[in-house]
């Protein structure tokens, strides 16, 4: 979508729908850059009937997405409901260089396998918030591998080694002598490809990809394009309330998971944190997000507040039904009840030492985790609290519990 430099400074008429637009684009993000310019692909589109090319690109480096993934896929799908084209990019390519943002090492790249079994599992999951009938799938592996190693090199003569460590995160590995591989260098450039090969009119990301989508901007300038228009959205705090949510931090809620573990993730948020989670995750209007921050102001209880959330997410990705017996669920543990669909163990080899048993039936990772937790009092028997590391298990069916959330159901031979 290429303007005239009569359309270029033509007065922008602001219509309602553009306003709208815009509104909605703007709720819960950090940044539109350049504002003015996205104000005149919003207004030139609404006057042709051609929708913009939106862009979204995520690298395949686990194989499930977390709510902090959701935050830019809700923004993509308000727009798509907008009425624009959407285009969710897996970056198969990308993936094997390895995204440095953020980085103070350089990060292990992944094995074609690996990135293969990863995309897999990736669209269909982001399939439970965008729409899938109207959302355009890409591969970057399309345009990149096509490059070969001439294509390469004139897609980095494009580009200065000052520009590429102007970057943060270069810039400090440089200064504190830490290395930076060759091959990281070229990350920046080869994502700012995928707007040039896809023609996008608006990329989005997360406050850590700015630089990133900025090179995008630059480099469609360089293919005579218009460049792109820029929105970054927060990065979303994890369950730990410090670092951003990672599923390798296991601090993350997982789109897929089980509702009650969902819900009960949801619930673990400290109060403060609750209204983080609101901004960024509710669809609620924002008169009554305002409301609930105004009734716990007044005393109010914040648990009955981020019931609410929970439950909203929940019903999202699973069922309302679903979101009301998490809820029972989750108050029946509080009253130190026992789950109703804890997964039921086989285990032989009784009697079974305490340690064994817990890592047996995956209530724990290792021996040594299990007999941490038994010091520190997070296991339980049958309702009876274990504090005997020593402790031999003799044949039988009972129920295991390992801190608030973790429950199976073991029968011992």
């Amino acid at each position: 979508m290429n303007a005239s430099p009569d359309q270029a400074t033509a007065p922008i008429a602001v219509t309602d729908a553009v306003q709208h637009a815009l509104t909605v684009t703007k709720r819960g993000a950090e940044e539109v850059l350049i504002e003015s310019e996205f104000v005149q692909k919003l207004v030139r589109s609404e006057a042709s009937g051609q929708p913009l090319r939106i862009k979204l690109g995520l690298d395949p480096t686990a194989a499930d997405l977390h709510l902090g993934h959701t935050v830019v896929l809700n923004k993509m799908r308000q727009l798509q409901d907008l009425g624009h084209h959407v285009i969710f990019l897996i970056g198969d390519f990308t993936s094997m260089i390895g995204d440095p943002s953020g980085r103070n090492v350089t990060r292990p790249p992944l094995t074609r396998e690996q990135i293969e079994q990863n995309a897999m599992t990736y669209f269909a999951q982001a399939s439970m918030v965008l729409d899938p009938v109207r959302t355009e799938i890409r591969y970057n592996s399309e345009w990149c591998d096509a490059l070969g190693a001439r294509g390469m090199i004139g897609l980095a003569a494009k580009y200065t080694v000052a520009r590429i460590l102007e970057r943060e995160d270069f810039t400090k590995r440089f200064k504190a002598g830490t290395p930076i591989s060759v091959h990281e260098l070229l990350y920046p450039l080869m994502q700012g490809y995928d707007s040039v090969a896809l023609r996008s009119d608006l990329e989005l990301g997360g406050t850590d990809q700015k630089f990133n989508l900025l090179v995008g901007r630059e480099l469609q300038k360089d293919y005579g394009q218009e460049p792109q228009c820029i929105l970054t959205m927060p990065l979303l705090e994890g369950l730990d309330g410090v670092e951003k949510m990672s599923k390798s931090k296991g601090n993350y809620v997982g789109i897929t998971e089980p509702a009650n573990t969902m819900f009960g993730k949801l619930m673990s948020i400290s109060d403060d944190m609750m209204w983080r989670y609101y901004d960024l995750l509710s669809f609620r209007s924002l008169a009554d997000i305002a409301g609930f921050r105004q009734s716990v102001g007044e005393g109010r209880n914040p648990r009955d507040i981020k019931v609410l959330l929970a439950q909203e997410i929940v019903e999202r990705f699973h069922s309302r039904q679903a979101a009301e017996d998490a809820l029972a669920d989750f108050n029946n543990r509080a009253r130190g009840g026992i789950p109703d669909d804890i997964p039921e163990v086989a285990l032989s080899g009784a009697p079974l030492g305490i340690g064994q048993l817990l890592k047996q039936a995956n209530l724990c990772a290792s021996t040594s985790e299990a007999l941490r937790m038994v010091e520190q009092g997070g296991v339980r028997i049958d309702a009876v609290q274990i504090s005997d590391k020593a402790l031999k298990v003799d044949a039988g069916t009972f129920v295991v519990q390992v801190g608030k959330r973790k429950f199976a159901r073991v029968v011992l031979s």
